[in-house]
């Protein structure tokens, strides 16, 4: 069993506060042929200094950078180690100081954490921090097994060097356990593949219903395609800064409050059991009947641990209630659910209430993913956690439409604008809240934003 000591659970703090300044992306594809990873790097950084409606020039911009974080999963897709360092050079930042970061899927997570340590440190005033995947130089079998690398290659990839077989387990666990429909999954698929169709950037928009779901071909029992996440191509990026250059660069930066990791067995089967961690919503009493071991195979120390150090950080007592939108790693159907309970948005083995109460959706207490997520609009690992973050700020600026509703927008990206589009900015939002996550929960983080108030 595991036992915390007391500095294992130390909350930590930022030595000086920490500013999201500005985003940018590419849209998401399965394929982007005609563009270098160079190229759509540069479009994102670009996007970044000359849409967010900065007080300084593109020009003015560059010259407060004094350090950057790269963000890319896996050398094998673009055949290239240390890729870094050609996106470095390509945006012409040499001679700064840089490094790349690579925790699997929580890689552009993980990276705006190195980004934020490197502001709080007070080491940079303003860093980038700049995340991809290029998934399309590679067939999607042979993706799948570069991706399925980053579990246990001693245990897990007996199971087909194939993630959805690795969850797939994990859902036949979780439903059997707390005898959770099987609808439910779809019904989280469904919600985010349709917020999906409002987003310019998204790679898999569609009108899909709860029975298309269950009745699209398995991909590993009883996850469906479109339970799954997609692979996909593009590039995102941050700008972060401390606080006297923030507000040189922008009237309108958002605080980046709270930002703590966790983290797991690489390897399942090693996971011992504990006493639930419990977070500010909770009490022993929360737990008193809990028939199931924990975490077990169906929960997420990692999210729990990163959870728990954030909120408490940021001083969260119950995150429904407090947080206006959420961004989950909802790489898989069962993943969402399991991250519900794992962030404290319901008990654990009651995940199926966040959904099914309609919390989750855009008119409920904590809209989730309206971005479309990692099931509707991308998976490009190195970019994702990054992704969520830039459309957590432009939310909490009121600025979603702007980047979303303009036919331009659509246009720069070969797309028509559907007719049934929906204006999803949330109102007066004032929190966010970002979840990364990687391989079978070996690493998490979470991230807390705070709109900044005169």
């Amino acid at each position: 069993m595991i036992r915390f000591k007391q500095g294992n659970l130390r909350i930590p703090r930022f030595g000086r506060p920490v500013y999201v300044v500005a985003a940018g992306m590419t849209d998401f594809r399965k394929r982007y042929p005609e563009k270098s990873t160079e190229e759509l790097v540069v479009e994102a950084v670009r996007m970044a200094a000359e849409e967010n409606d900065l007080k300084v020039a593109p020009d003015e911009l560059r010259g407060l950078v004094n350090f950057c974080i790269y963000s890319q999963f896996a050398d094998h897709f673009g055949d290239q180690l240390l890729a870094e360092a050609r996106m470095h050079d390509a945006l012409g930042f040499d001679p700064l100081g840089n490094i790349g970061v690579k925790t699997g899927g929580a890689t552009g997570g993980s990276s705006v954490l190195a980004g934020a340590m490197a502001i709080a440190s007070g080491y940079a005033s303003c860093v980038p921090v700049i995340g991809w995947e290029r998934m399309d130089e590679v067939a999607t079998r042979e993706g799948n097994a570069y991706i399925a690398s980053a579990a246990c290659k001693n245990f897990e990839s007996e199971l087909g060097w194939f993630y959805a077989s690795y969850y797939a387990l994990m859902a036949q666990r979780y439903l059997y356990e707390y005898k959770v429909p099987r609808d439910t999954l779809a019904r989280i698929a469904v919600k985010n593949h349709t917020y999906a169709r409002s987003s310019p950037f998204a790679q898999g928009a569609q009108q899909i219903t709860e029975k298309d779901v269950l009745a699209s071909d398995f991909a590993s029992d009883p996850l469906t395609f479109l339970d799954c996440c997609l692979m996909s191509t593009g590039a995102a990026c941050i700008f972060l800064a401390d606080e006297e250059t923030a507000f040189k660069i922008t009237d309108q930066p958002v605080r980046l409050t709270a930002m703590a990791a966790g983290s797991h067995t690489l390897r399942t089967a090693d996971r011992r059991d504990m006493e639930v961690l419990l977070l500010p919503n909770e009490t022993p009493e929360t737990y008193k009947d809990m028939e199931h071991e924990w975490p077990s195979f169906s929960s997420f120390l990692a999210a729990r641990m990163a959870a728990y150090l954030a909120y408490n950080a940021a001083g969260v007592k119950d995150p429904v209630q407090e947080f206006d939108l959420l961004e989950t790693h909802d790489a898989f159907t069962i993943s969402d659910i399991q991250t519900y309970e794992d962030i404290g948005l319901r008990p654990y083995g009651r995940g199926r209430e966040f959904i099914e109460s309609g919390d989750a959706y855009y008119e409920g207490k904590l809209p989730t993913n309206l971005s479309g997520g990692l099931l509707g609009a991308m998976h490009s690992v190195g970019a994702t956690g990054i992704f969520q973050i830039s459309e957590i700020l432009w939310q909490l600026q009121g600025k979603w439409a702007k980047y979303h509703a303009d036919p331009r927008m659509w246009k720069r990206f070969g797309k028509t604008k559907p007719k049934d589009f929906r204006n999803l900015q949330v109102g007066n939002p004032r929190r966010g809240c970002a979840v990364s996550h990687a391989g079978t929960g070996s690493h998490v983080t979470v991230a807390i934003l705070d709109k900044v108030t005169s």
